[in-house]
């Protein structure tokens, strides 16, 4: 199954939602370079929207960890939203939902910017 992105800007926070699995190959290729793209263009606050990714393998997860260092790099941050509980309890497990802030509302996940996003 492929991974399908759809981006939108909510209040100067690009929302990535992700719909499929983020696994080794093209899924995890296409995610990294999409990052790296919106970083490039200026849009380092980011939030991850998994709820609709079925599954997520250790590439998959490299990618996300990737992702958010190159994001808080350039200056920015990386948070995820919406997750399964698939996902939740891999991130529990790795114990990297201790490096990612996870929302269960838009709102709020793009409020926690702080009021740089609103600008």
């Amino acid at each position: 199954m492929a991974l399908y992105m759809v981006e939108k800007l909510v209040s100067g926070v690009m929302v990535l939602v992700l719909r499929g699995r983020v696994t080794l190959g093209e899924e995890t290729e296409a995610l990294r370079e999409r990052i790296r793209q919106l970083v490039a263009a200026g849009h380092s606050r980011i939030v991850l929207d998994l709820g609709e990714v079925n599954y997520i393998d250790s590439v998959g997860l490299s990618t996300l960890v990737a992702s958010y260092t190159s994001a808080r790099r350039d200056g920015g941050d990386l948070k995820l939203l919406n997750l399964t509980r698939r996902v939740h309890d891999l991130l529990q497990i790795t114990r990297l939902s201790t490096v990612f802030d996870v929302y269960d509302d838009l709102d709020a996940a793009v409020g926690s910017f702080g009021e740089a996003a609103s600008a």
